[in-house]
């Protein structure tokens, strides 16, 4: 016996030892691992799916280092607002490897979350979020910005540069839950943010789920992402901006019924707002689902020189449809739908907006500009771009849906624009198979029937 508790002593001290030896702090504390960053980022290492993880306050994946996460882990965070808020941040030049699988997703959340309802489906704000950072282009003058919800005094917060195939690593069927701190002033996290990420970067299935601000930010660069879900958020299901020209495909996106606001916030620059590359991303098969018809929220609205081309799409639910800014002063987003760069087509609304041409698309100015012209010429294009307004079949019972249609999500697709976007031949993000089916919260919560 003696030797056996010889053996389990030496064996605790070297854990001690090396946790306490990393670029990080690590300790043990309730059988969690806790990891905290004193500057030294959380070196080169692996998170194992035979422990767990407790992420307290804010902790960066340096430059040159690379953090390996394996599927099946889970990482939960510490409470906190303003300052103690906590968050896992890659910087530029930093990677994460977070390789999970459809049986085995890795799971960010809150500490105390059991992953058995001790934590309320619905409930946001408990911690932070995961931000990476990178080397990708941006619009904004200078050429690089400092990540919202970081302090300005840490300069491993900056992102942006001019490599639009920067690989910042990999996510893969990741789930992260219940996040969108307040750091202070009503400026909230998001759930992920991508912040000058190149197409270097592998993102897909993932879902962000129950956070207080925005879903997805994309602050400019060049990610692709497919097979996305954000369901519940506080703000903006998609918020993109500062010149965002990714591609994306297979997007779900359901609002809360209680609280929310776009589906789509589309910007393009901010200083100046006339930065260079414009956002103008490629979005095709997403099924976006809002708060009902009788809500005073937007589907997609696009501001300050946006573009983007969406199509093959289907949106349900939505008090207001698609509204593009108009400014006769300046470049402005129907300048981009005027050249060809800003695209809505081959799309299915159902109970949005009126349910009409006029009432879904239109063109919006400051009070005083005449918007007559512009309207017309949106809404006829309406018609003209295949847009359609039609059941598709989506059944719903409260918060519960099935999102495989049922109607005709088959025919008047519209062409692909490159090879990377699959060519699957349906409307929406989900044809016969419901790829969010096991992995994520939304589907293990039973919220998808």
């Amino acid at each position: 016996m003696k030797s056996v508790y010889y053996t389990g002593f030496l064996s605790f001290l070297m854990m001690i030892v090396f946790f306490s030896c990393r670029e990080g702090e690590y300790s043990l504390e309730e059988n969690a691992i806790v990891i905290r960053d004193l500057g030294g980022g959380t070196g080169t290492t692996t998170w194992t799916s035979d422990n767990t993880y407790m992420l307290e306050g804010k902790v960066f994946v340096n430059e040159g280092q690379i953090l390996t996460i394996e599927a099946g882990t889970v990482i939960r965070a510490r409470t906190g607002q303003g300052s103690a808020s906590t968050a896992l941040i890659v910087a530029r030049g930093g990677k994460i490897i977070a390789g999970g699988a459809s049986e085995a997703p890795i799971i960010f959340t809150v500490e105390g979350d059991d992953l058995q309802g001790a934590v309320p489906l619905l409930s946001k704000g408990l911690w932070g979020g995961l931000i990476i950072l990178g080397n990708a282009q941006l619009n904004i003058q200078g050429g690089e910005a400092h990540v919202e919800g970081i302090s300005i005094d840490e300069p491993r917060a900056l992102y942006g540069g001019d490599d639009d195939a920067d690989n910042s690593g990999i996510l893969q069927y990741v789930s992260i839950r219940h996040g969108g701190t307040n750091i202070g002033e009503g400026n909230e996290i998001n759930g992920l943010t991508l912040a000058g990420v190149g197409n270097g970067t592998i993102i897909e299935h993932v879902e962000i789920i129950s956070n207080a601000d925005d879903g997805i930010e994309f602050f400019g660069g060049t990610v692709n992402c497919r097979n996305i879900i954000v369901a519940y958020c506080g703000d903006d299901a998609i918020d993109y901006d500062m010149g965002y020209r990714g591609k994306g495909q297979y997007w779900l996106a359901v609002e809360d019924p209680a609280v929310g606001d776009n589906l789509i916030e589309a910007d393009g620059g901010v200083d100046p707002v006339v930065g260079t590359p414009y956002s103008i991303p490629e979005i095709y098969n997403v099924t976006f689902i809002g708060r009902g018809n009788e809500i005073e929220d937007h589907l997609i609205e696009f501001y300050d020189n946006a573009g983007g081309k969406i199509a093959n799409s289907v949106f349900l639910k939505q008090g207001k449809g698609v509204d593009v800014e108009y400014d006769p002063d300046r470049d402005d987003s129907y300048r981009q739908f005027e050249l060809g760069k800003l695209e809505i087509k081959n799309n299915i609304f159902y109970e949005v907006a009126g349910d009409s041409p006029e009432t879904i698309f239109k063109v919006v100015a400051e009070p005083g500009v005449n918007t007559d012209e512009q309207n017309a010429a949106f809404q006829s294009y309406f018609v003209s771009a295949d847009n359609d307004v039609s059941d598709p079949g989506i059944e719903m019972e409260n918060m519960k849906f099935n999102p495989i249609p049922k109607g005709n999500v088959y025919e008047n697709l519209a062409p692909y624009p490159s090879d990377w976007f699959e060519k699957p031949g349906f409307k929406g993000a989900f044809g016969s198979y419901n790829w969010a089916y096991g992995w994520s919260l939304i589907s293990n919560s039973g919220m998808l029937r």
